[in-house]
């Protein structure tokens, strides 16, 4: 299996039960980002905004905890959230700046 890494608990077991699905499925998302231009750092942030924009509490997490991983700051990560208030609506985008914190909140202990 591979990239298990920050796998929300139904991901890891779809990935655990199924594996050739599970590689399949990390195989196209290794291709869509070599697929064009923009820089690892900056397809995290689409990455981000996109699990904000969608209320995915999971995403969120994963990509959070991949983005400090590869050096990104948890401020700009909250910027993220922030950015997102006047597009999907302050409650939501809080919402989503208390799952990014979830995440930053392990990494600064």
């Amino acid at each position: 299996m591979s990239d298990k890494v920050h796998l929300p608990s139904a991901a890891d077991q779809v990935a655990t039960r199924f594996p050739d699905l599970w590689d399949a499925y990390s195989d196209l998302g290794q291709t869509c980002a070599v697929a064009g231009p923009l820089p690892a750092e900056t397809q995290r942030y689409v990455k981000l905004a996109l699990a904000v924009a969608a209320r995915s509490e999971g995403a969120v997490h994963s990509h959070v905890g991949r983005a400090l991983e590869e050096g990104v700051s948890a401020d700009a990560l909250r910027h993220v959230a922030i950015l997102a208030i006047p597009t999907i609506g302050f409650p939501a985008a809080i919402a989503a700046l208390t799952w990014i914190e979830d995440i930053v909140s392990k990494y600064a202990d």
